[in-house]
């Protein structure tokens, strides 16, 4: 193997570990339950009555958790093992359909047309984009949901590369049909409405 190729993959192994050991220490000191997305609590309507379902940088699982309650099949993926470990007992003690799995979801993306749905909220990787629209089968849905550059607050990531420009989902998924989009910057009364965040659901149209 190059040397160059060797050492951008040791480079990546030890992101890897750094990044994992961050998150892992924020779910050891997590107090809240497994709350599911807006984007998904609010749009259960518009998923398939059966099917494959991923749950993208599951983080502590209420996605996943959500998805199966419907009767979908589910894979759960995160860097975090202690997030993965939890959520893995959680499945086995509601007997739910969830294969909780530790990936570094950057590195090994979906394989295509492998999902009917695919969800993401709070994780933001631009170059796996793609990838996740190619996942998708024809007629499948992703929703997603995270944090915008236009907020008034604090909460969320202080990086703004790790947040959304305007209106940055509907061009990031284009080729998808839109299904729901929201996203409400500092319009209006601030203090009420959908704030410091953007949710969208997108179809991939069949062949």
């Amino acid at each position: 193997m190059p040397p160059d190729r060797v050492e951008k993959l040791v480079g990546r192994h030890v992101c890897f570990m750094d990044t994992r050991g961050k998150w892992n220490e924020r779910y050891r000191l997590a107090t809240g339950g497994r709350q599911a997305s807006r984007i998904l609590r609010e749009n259960l309507h518009l998923l398939p009555d059966s099917g494959k379902a991923l749950d993208l940088a599951c983080g502590s699982g209420g996605n996943a958790i959500l998805l199966a309650e419907q009767g979908l099949s589910v894979d759960a993926w995160d860097i975090s093992d202690v997030a993965i470990a939890s959520l893995q007992e959680a499945a086995l003690q509601r007997h739910l359909s969830i294969q909780a799995e530790v990936r570094d979801v950057g590195g090994s993306p979906p394989r295509p047309e492998s999902c009917d749905v695919i969800v993401v909220s709070y994780f933001l990787d631009r170059d796996i984009i793609p990838d996740l629209v190619q996942a998708l089968k024809p007629g499948g849905l992703i929703y997603y949901q995270t944090f915008i550059r236009q907020r008034v607050s604090d909460r969320g990531p202080q990086r703004e590369e790790f947040r959304l420009d305007d209106q940055e989902l509907l061009r990031l998924f284009s080729g998808l049909q839109v299904l729901v989009y929201r996203e409400e910057g500092r319009v209006g009364d601030v203090q009420q409405g959908f704030r410091d965040e953007a949710m969208f659901i997108g179809m991939r149209r069949h062949h």
